[in-house]
């Protein structure tokens, strides 16, 4: 980074990635004075000589004390005291800006607003089948800038980018995928047209030497494929006249298009993953093997061999004749209404979180056209769903119960769902934020009770 030589660099925020800018910067710049700033106490730092630390609850105020400022994830642009820099011609950056301007080999970047992990996972696992040097970095694994000293022109970085790492970004990557555009995260963003030109950020700088990977049939996508100069690459499960598909389905297979050439990758019946949403993810991934030329056969080798990511529609097991399924990562509606679509028999739905404002009546009305017969509600946005299935029906409604712990919650379970049914947990909202820490903890505290009382 040579544009901070002589100016003073604020880190603001000091998680995983501020840590490892830290890291990268120090090593860059051994004597240089880099402050750190965070609500938090910061009790692990690289050295302390060298470094000013800000704490506490007036954190952001030493903005205004820096020439550049590397912002983390998840702290927002909009934030006033940012903006305030911003407009004082201060340098606001990030540490995935940083990488993609000193990045080497191959980048490949992975976003959509929801099947971001999965897929980056599985192009991940699909081009390690075929090269020697990929890695898996991003809001996934480690942090990019940990893997800059040991790559090199022939490494390959699947880099799954969130719209928080997005939201600022000044380049593209080499190789774009962005999978689908729903509303999300719109406090972060400040509504959804700002959320979309976030998103936008993966294709925007992208030139006629790049590639952008998309389902053209989501409406969202499809507007801003027409903003780009990148070669563009379709895959979709359902074939249509309208577009030259490179990965489609047919006749139960999974299948590529390539220079004419059309072949067989896989039977659907072969793949462990479940669910429409998840085929669109192993659509999009084996486009990417298919376009860095990687054979088949190592690209359903992937395939099959693929594990549901933690908390992601994963099973967790069968207790008193229950089937259980952990889908904390349902943030919003859609995702729940994917997961109940992807199962039979879900009769106990455990659903609620915190609300961001997004509306629920799709799914008020699923809940009531699938005949679920329980619903277990968390707060904020229990009452919002609650609110949706009776619009929906005035009448024939599912038994609900309010609860704010999990282990009320799955204690309900195993008092009211019959043998042979599903218990989903699919919260469709972000964490509860006085109940549970992450979207993990949630997780994990379903499969600690359901195993615990079963």
């Amino acid at each position: 980074m040579e544009e901070i030589k002589g100016k003073s660099v604020l880190i603001l925020g000091y998680g995983q990635e501020g840590k490892s800018t830290h890291k990268y910067l120090r090593e860059k710049h051994p004597d240089k004075i880099i402050g750190i700033a965070d609500f938090q106490e910061v009790k692990d730092c690289l050295d302390s000589t060298a470094t000013k630390i800000h704490t506490g609850s007036n954190y952001l105020s030493f903005i205004a004390e820096y020439d550049v400022i590397v912002r983390s994830p998840g702290i927002t642009l909009l934030t006033p005291e940012i903006q305030a820099a911003i407009n004082q011609g201060k340098q606001v950056t990030s540490a995935t800006n940083i990488f993609l301007s000193q990045g080497r080999g191959t980048i490949i970047g992975i976003t959509g607003t929801k099947g971001k992990s999965t897929t980056s996972t599985l192009i991940f696992n699909i081009l390690s089948k075929h090269y020697a040097d990929v890695k898996l970095a991003g809001n996934i694994g480690k942090p990019a800038l940990d893997y800059l000293a040991d790559s090199n022109e022939n490494t390959i970085f699947v880099l799954e980018l969130s719209s928080y790492q997005l939201f600022d970004l000044k380049s593209s990557p080499h190789i774009s995928v962005l999978l689908n555009i729903v509303p999300e995260h719109l406090d972060y963003h400040g509504g959804f047209e700002n959320y979309i030109a976030a998103k936008e950020n993966i294709l925007r700088y992208q030139t006629e030497k790049d590639f952008i990977i998309a389902n053209p049939n989501h409406s969202t996508v499809l507007l801003l494929l027409a903003k780009t100069a990148a070669k563009k690459i379709y895959f979709s499960p359902e074939k249509t006249a309208h577009y030259h598909y490179n990965s489609y389905i047919e006749d139960g297979y999974i299948v590529t298009c390539k220079d004419g050439i059309k072949q067989q990758v896989i039977s659907i019946k072969d793949i462990p993953l479940i669910g429409a949403a998840n085929l669109e993810n192993i659509l999009a991934a084996t486009t990417v093997g298919t376009i860095l030329d990687v054979p088949l056969t190592y690209i359903a080798e992937a395939i099959r061999e693929f594990k549901p990511l933690r908390h992601r529609l994963e099973f967790v097991g069968e207790y008193k004749g229950i089937k259980f399924y952990d889908d904390s990562i349902a943030t919003i509606p859609q995702a729940t209404i994917n997961a109940i679509a992807a199962l039979e028999k879900v009769e106990t739905l455990i659903a609620g979180g915190h609300d961001r404002g997004l509306d629920f009546a799709e799914l008020g009305t699923y809940i009531i056209n699938k005949s679920i017969k329980t619903l277990i509600l968390f707060p904020e946005t229990g009452n919002k769903i609650w609110e949706a299935v009776c619009k929906a029906s005035p009448h024939k409604r599912p038994q609900k119960y309010d609860v704010t712990s999990m282990e009320e919650a799955i204690k309900i379970v195993y008092q009211t769902a019959s043998v042979g049914t599903v218990c989903l947990f699919s919260p469709a909202s972000p964490r509860t934020r006085w109940l549970f820490n992450t979207f993990d903890e949630r997780g994990d505290l379903f499969k600690e009770y359901l195993i615990k009382y079963g």
